[in-house]
C-alpha cells in the first residue's frame, strides 16, 4: 500500500507479457540468444541476524538505499489488520536522533528522490535514492529507524497518524469505482483464519481500535534486525560502507526467532457467486479469480505465460471473443498474483454501459474452449519470452530497481542471486508445461466470481449470486474526527547507545553530476534528431513526438488525435493488426501511440539487438496506417466506456471541471483530452484520416533516442524517411491565455456519498520557457513542491491527518500551464482544510526564512546528481532540449539559479504567483453535508455546478 511504488519482478505479472497470434507466420524469427548479463552482489550478515546485500554501479553518483522487514499484512490477526501498513508510514515521521521530520526532513536537506516504502502482505520496505555523499547519512537514519524509534511514538502521533491512513483507504478504496472488489474476493477466497483474508491497508474499525500498546508489541516483535535485509545498490566504496553498517547496526539488539509461515494455498470446493452495487462505477465489473501458487513456485513461471496466451493482445482468445466477436467489453485483464503463502489467478472486465455480466461469463467459457481447440504455437512462446527479456533489463535499469529486486529474492528466494536465474526459468517454460497448469488451476476449476455493478442494475449480475457485505462509512456532516496535538517535544526517554547517535554524520566528497554527452542531427525533411548513447543495459528507449494533440484539434472533434493514436496501433497497410503486434512481438518490443493536450506521440522500448528491426516497423505504422474501419469502431467504444468509468470517479469529475472553470468552456485545452460522449460518437474515421494528413509533419517533430545504440546506427535506420516522408506545412493554432481571477471563487461539483472531497486550487500561470518558471518552482518548493518537505503536506497531513496528500506545482509548457494545488481530504473536514490552504498561502511570502531558503538551494543542488540515471529521465531531458531549444548544458544553468536566488526574491514569486485571492477554488465533493459552510472562506457563496433534479 502507498506511500507506493509497485515492486519490480517480483513475479512478472500478465500485464508485462505480451500475447501472441496462434497462426504459424511466414516470416517467423529466430531469436538469438540473450546476451550474457549478470547482476553482481556481495551478501553478508551481522552478528543481530540483519542480512545485507551490496550491488556497485558507478554509471552515476547516486545510492539506492532499501530497508525491507520480512512482515506484512499476514503476520497480522484478525481484529487487528493494518498494523504493518500503519508502520509503512510510522516509520518516517520521527526517530530518536534524526528526530522531528525523520527521513522525510532529511531527504529534503540531502537531495533525496524521497523517503518512501510499500506494504504488502508479506513485507515492507523503505526506501529512496540519494546523492553518494549522503551514504553514511542514509546508514545511520535507517540504523536509527530500527533500533532507535519506538519510543518517539505517542499517543498523539498514533492518533494522526490512524487518521492519514484511513485517508488513504478513502482515497484508495472507498471513494473509488471497485474499491471494494478485492476486500470481497479476499473475505469470499480465504476462510477467516487464514492471513490473507483481510486487506493490506486493514479496516477502519480495526484502526481505531488500535491502542499504542498494540502498535509497540507489534513492532517489538517484527521491526528486529533478524527480520530484516538491508541493501545498498550504486556508486560506494564497498569496505567504507561495511564499516558503517557495523557501526551503526551492531548494537541493535536481535528480536526473538521467527517462525517461518507455512505456505497455505486458497482451496475453494465449489464455486462463489457475489454481488455489489457500487455507488461510483458507471461500468458493470466481472472478476473470476481461482486458487493459484504461492511466491517462486514452479508453476508460476508458466502461469504468468498462460496469463499471456489467454488475454493479452489481438488474437488471444479473451480478447477476440469478448472483445472482438462479441464486443461486449474494451478489454480483459487476466494475470497470475503470487504471493508468499499462496497466490491468486485474477480475470477482471469492465463491460460496456448496460452489459448482461452473464453474456461476458459464456464470453469467457467460449474464450477458454477456444484455447484448448487451438492449442500453443512454438512462436507464441517465443514472442512472449522476448518480451519478458526486455522487460527483464528495463526493471533494472535503476540502482533502486536492482535495491527492490535483490531484497525481493534474498527474503523470499533465500537467495540475492536469483536476480540472475529467474529469467532462464521464464525462457524455459514449454508448450506442455503451459497446458498442465491451464488444467490443473483453471479448467473446470471452482472460482470466485464478483459482479460490481452501477446503483438500480442488479439485473446485469452473475447468475445465482448473492449480496457481499461491506462496511461502509456513513458521511455526516459534523464530527470532525477526534483532537490531537503532535507536540513538538514528546518527552520520550532515549534508548541508551554505546557511542553518541544524537549528531548527523558528515557529508561525503561532493558527487559530480553524470551530465550526458547528447547528439544532435537533423534530416532534410525536419525531422530532429537528438539522442544519448548508454551501453549499461543491452536495451533502447525511444520516443517520436509531434505537435499537435488535443491543441491542434477543432471544438466539434475533440477526441480525434486520441483516436488516431489508437489506430496507429491497429496494423499498417501491409499488416493486420494481429500481424503487426506478432512482428513487434517477436523482436522483444513495445511500441505504443498516446495523444496528449499537446503532442501525438510514438513511444517504444526494444532489445538493442533488435533497434533496426523495430524502427523499421515504427516507419511503417507512421507511414502506411491500415485505417480499419472495424478497429476505428472497436476504439470508439473504448474511449466512450473510459468517459463513462470518468463520469463516476471523483477525481477525475474534479479535473474535468477545474480545466473547464481554468480555461472557460470555449477554449479547447478546457476539454477532456479523451473527449465527451457527443463529440467522439460524431467523430468519423473520415476525421481521423484528414487530422492524420494535416499534422503528422516531420516538420512538427523530433526523434529521441536513449540506450546501447551509437549516432551513426540511428541515423541510418531513420535515413530513408528524407524520401518517403516528406515535410508539409503544419500551421500551429495560436492560443490565447486566459487571464488570472481578478478576485478568488468557490466552485463546488456534487458528488452525492463522497467518501473524500477533491480539491482543486489554483490559476494558469507560467510557460515553462518564461524566465520566472524554474524561479517560482524553486518558491513553490517548500509550499508544496517538496512532498513531506512542504508545508501544504506538514499541516494538512503530518499536522492535521486531513489527507493522505498534497502538492502544489507549475505545469507549464511552451505555453503558459496551470498553477495548481491538488488534493482528497477527509469529507468532513473540507472547509477546515481550505481555510488551512488559504491561511498557508495567505503568509507564505511573508514567513519564508532563510532556513528554507537554504533547505531549498541545498535539495536543488544536491538532487542533481540523479537527474539523468534512468533511461526516462534522459528522454525527458532530451526532450526539454528539442521542445525548447535549450542547451545540452541547461541544467547547469539551472544551478546557477539556485545558487544566485534570495529570500527577498522568493518572497517577491510568492506574492505573485501563490495569492490566495487570484485563484480558483474547486471542490468535488458530497454537497449536501460540505457546501453550505464554504462562504466562510471569505471568497463568496459557493457556486453549484451540476445542481442535482
Amino acid at each position: 500500500m502507498p506511500k507506493r511504488i509497485t515492486p519490480l519482478l517480483v513475479a512478472l505479472s500478465a500485464t508485462v507479457l505480451t500475447a501472441c497470434s496462434q497462426q504459424p507466420a511466414d516470416d517467423a524469427v529466430a531469436l538469438p540468444e540473450p546476451a550474457a548479463f549478470e547482476v553482481k552482489y556481495e551478501k553478508f550478515v551481522l552478528d543481530n541476524g540483519l542480512e545485507v546485500v551490496f550491488h556497485q554501479d558507478d554509471s552515476d553518483p547516486v545510492i539506492a538505499v532499501a530497508l525491507t522487514f520480512h512482515v506484512g499484512s499476514a503476520r497480522e490477526l484478525e481484529g487487528r489488520t493494518g498494523f504493518a501498513h500503519l508502520f509503512e508510514h510510522l516509520l518516517f515521521l520521527e526517530s530518536e536522533n534524526l528526530g522531528k521530520g525523520g527521513l522525510d526532513e532529511m531527504s529534503s536537506r540531502i537531495g533525496g528522490s524521497g523517503a518512501n516504502g510499500s506494504t504488502s502482505r508479506d513485507r515492507t520496505n523503505y526506501f529512496q535514492t540519494v546523492p553518494n555523499d549522503a551514504l553514511e547519512k542514509m546508514i545511520w537514519a535507517e540504523a536509527d529507524k530500527l533500533g532507535f524509534f519506538i519510543n518517539t511514538v505517542t499517543e498523539d502521533v498514533l492518533a494522526k497518524e490512524k487518521q492519514v491512513v484511513k485517508n488513504e483507504k478513502r482515497q484508495g478504496t472507498d471513494n473509488r469505482p471497485y474499491g471494494h472488489a478485492n476486500y470481497v474476493v479476499g473475505k469470499n477466497l480465504y476462510p477467516a483464519d487464514h492471513p490473507y483474508n483481510w486487506q493490506v491497508i486493514g479496516s477502519l474499525e480495526d484502526l481505531q481500535n488500535a491502542t499504542l500498546q498494540d502498535v509497540k508489541d507489534f513492532y517489538n516483535k517484527w521491526y528486529v534486525p533478524n527480520n530484516a535485509t538491508l541493501v545498498i545498490a550504486g556508486d560506494f566504496d564497498a569496505e567504507q560502507a561495511k564499516a558503517w553498517v557495523h557501526k551503526y547496526f551492531d548494537e541493535i539488539p536481535r528480536g526473538e526467532d521467527i517462525t517461518p509461515l507455512a505456505d497455505r494455498p486458497a482451496a475453494l470446493s465449489a464455486t462463489v457467486k457475489r454481488y455489489y452495487e457500487d455507488n461510483f462505477a458507471q461500468l458493470p465489473e466481472l472478476r473470476m479469480v481461482w486458487p493459484g501458487v504461492d511466491l517462486y513456485h514452479n508453476d508460476a513461471y508458466a502461469l504468468d505465460i498462460l496469463m499471456a496466451l489467454l488475454s493479452e493482445g489481438k488474437t488471444a482468445p479473451l480478447n477476440r471473443v469478448i472483445v472482438e466477436d462479441k464486443q461486449l467489453a474494451s478489454d480483459v485483464t487476466l494475470y497470475n498474483n503470487n504471493s508468499e503463502l499462496a497466490g491468486e489467478i485474477m480475470l477482471i472486465t469492465r463491460a460496456y454501459p448496460g452489459t448482461d455480466l452473464n453474456n461476458v461469463y459464456d464470453g469467457v467459457q467460449e474464450a477458454f474452449a477456444r484455447f484448448e481447440r487451438e492449442g500453443i504455437q512454438e512462436e507464441d512462446l517465443q514472442r512472449i519470452k522476448a518480451g519478458i527479456e526486455t522487460e527483464f533489463y528495463a526493471n533494472l535499469s535503476s540502482v533502486l530497481g536492482k535495491a527492490f529486486q535483490l531484497a525481493q529474492y534474498n527474503i523470499f528466494a533465500n537467495d540475492p542471486g536469483y536476480i540472475n536465474k529467474e529469467l532462464q526459468q521464464y525462457l524455459q517454460v514449454t508448450p506442455q508445461d503451459i497446458e498442465r497448469v491451464y488444467h490443473q488451476y483453471i479448467k473446470s476449476k471452482p472460482f470466485i466470481a464478483t459482479s460490481f455493478v452501477p446503483k438500480g442494475q442488479t439485473d446485469l449480475i452473475i447468475a445465482g449470486s448473492t449480496l457481499a457485505e461491506v462496511a461502509e462509512e456513513k458521511i455526516v456532516a459534523e464530527g470532525r474526527g477526534e483532537s490531537f496535538d503532535v507536540a513538538e517535544d514528546s518527552g520520550y526517554v532515549k534508548t541508551p547507545t554505546k557511542f553518541d547517535r544524537s549528531a548527523e554524520p558528515p557529508y561525503g566528497a561532493l558527487p559530480v553530476p553524470a551530465v550526458p554527452d547528447v547528439w544532435q542531427s537533423e534530416l532534410t525533411n525536419g525531422l530532429g534528431l537528438f539522442g544519448i548513447q548508454s551501453n549499461e543495459l543491452p536495451i533502447v528507449d525511444f520516443e517520436l513526438t509531434f505537435k499537435g494533440g488535443l491543441l491542434s484539434e477543432q471544438a466539434n472533434k475533440v477526441g480525434v488525435s486520441n483516436l488516431l493514436a489508437m489506430l496507429l496501433q491497429k496494423g499498417t497497410a501491409t499488416r493486420t493488426p494481429e500481424e503487426l503486434e506478432k512482428a513487434i512481438e517477436l523482436l522483444g518490443a513495445e511500441i505504443s501511440v498516446a495523444s496528449g493536450r499537446q503532442s501525438i506521440t510514438f513511444a517504444g522500448t526494444t532489445l538493442a539487438r533488435h533497434y533496426e528491426e523495430t524502427i523499421a516497423l515504427l516507419k511503417e505504422m507512421l507511414l502506411s496506417p491500415r485505417w480499419d474501419e472495424k478497429e476505428f469502431q472497436l476504439a470508439k467504444q473504448d474511449v466512450l466506456s473510459t468517459i463513462a468509468q470518468q463520469s463516476a470517479d471523483p477525481g477525475s469529475i474534479a479535473d474535468n471541471a477545474y480545466f473547464k472553470l481554468l480555461y472557460g468552456s470555449n477554449h479547447i485545452l478546457s476539454n477532456n483530452p479523451l473527449g465527451s460522449e457527443a463529440s467522439v460518437s460524431a467523430i468519423t474515421l473520415e476525421d481521423v484520416k484528414q487530422y492524420y494528413a494535416q499534422t503528422l509533419s516531420p516538420s512538427v517533430a523530433n526523434f529521441l533516442v536513449v540506450g546501447a545504440v551509437d549516432a551513426d546506427t540511428v541515423k541510418a535506420s531513420l535515413a530513408s524517411l528524407n524520401q518517403s516522408w516528406p515535410a508539409k506545412p503544419v500551421v500551429q493554432p495560436s492560443i490565447d491565455t486566459p487571464e488570472r481571477p481578478r478576485a478568488a471563487k468557490v466552485y463546488f461539483y456534487d458528488v452525492p456519498g463522497a467518501k473524500q472531497s477533491e480539491l482543486r486550487i489554483g490559476y494558469v500561470a507560467l510557460a515553462e520557457t518564461d524566465s520566472d518558471f524554474y524561479p517560482a518552482t524553486l518558491m513553490n518548493y517548500k509550499l508544496g513542491g517538496g512532498g513531506f518537505a512542504s508545508r501544504l503536506m506538514q499541516t494538512l497531513r503530518e499536522g492535521k491527518g486531513y489527507t493522505y496528500g498534497v502538492r502544489s506545482g507549475f505545469s507549464g509548457t511552451d505555453i503558459p500551464g496551470p498553477f495548481t494545488i491538488s488534493s482528497g481530504v477527509r469529507t468532513n473536514v473540507t472547509y477546515e482544510s481550505l481555510a488551512l490552504v488559504k491561511a498557508i498561502l495567505g503568509e507564505y511570502a511573508a514567513t519564508f526564512t532563510e532556513q528554507d531558503l537554504e533547505n531549498t538551494k541545498s535539495y536543488f543542488t544536491k538532487s542533481a546528481a540523479r537527474q539523468f540515471e534512468t533511461a526516462g529521465a534522459k528522454l525527458s531531458m532530451l526532450d526539454n532540449i528539442s521542445r525548447y531549444g535549450w542547451q545540452p548544458d541547461y541544467a547547469r544553468q539551472r544551478q546557477n539559479v539556485v545558487q544566485a536566488i534570495t529570500q527577498p526574491e522568493i518572497e517577491k514569486l510568492a506574492k505573485q504567483y501563490a495569492n490566495p485571492n487570484g485563484m480558483i477554488w474547486l471542490v468535488a465533493g458530497d454537497a449536501d453535508t460540505q457546501m453550505p459552510r464554504l462562504a466562510e472562506l471569505g471568497f463568496g457563496e459557493p457556486v453549484l455546478l451540476n445542481p442535482q433534479e
